[in-house]
């Protein structure tokens, strides 16, 4: 099978903590940096790189395809590390309800108050994504 399109492991759900943050920050930086390099370099040539997109399957409210393997039960309603390579380097975190639906919400504080681990902004999302 390709790698491409069949994960490494079938269950890589990740609970998303302080230390995924810092880990797409770290991305974030890593990647504005070269892009700064490259940007240095080719400016008199017109190089177009290669943009990722997002992959079809794990687009917001669709399914949770089966072959990502089954979702534990601690981890129904939950943020989850986002698996999709797009989101690799964006502060969003995704989250699954009972009928394997994705939801995808935004990492940044919501009113400049709330962050991603705030108990209020948890129990909104527990609400929101309820079925």
């Amino acid at each position: 099978m390709d790698p491409l399109f069949w994960p490494s492991e079938t269950n890589g759900f990740r609970r998303f903590t302080p230390e995924s943050l810092a880990a797409i920050d770290e991305r974030i930086a890593k990647k504005k940096k070269q892009q700064d390099k490259v940007n240095g370099e080719n400016k008199d040539q017109g190089v177009e790189e290669d943009k990722l997109t997002p992959q079809l399957d794990l687009k917001t409210c669709k399914k949770l395809p089966s072959l990502y393997g089954d979702l534990p039960v601690e981890l129904i309603g939950e943020p989850l590390e986002d698996f999709d390579p797009y989101y690799s380097d964006h502060k969003t975190f995704m989250v699954i309800n009972k009928r394997r639906t994705i939801f995808r919400f935004s990492a940044m504080p919501a009113l400049c108050i709330f962050g991603p681990f705030n108990p209020v902004r948890k129990a909104a999302i527990k609400i929101l994504i309820h079925s």
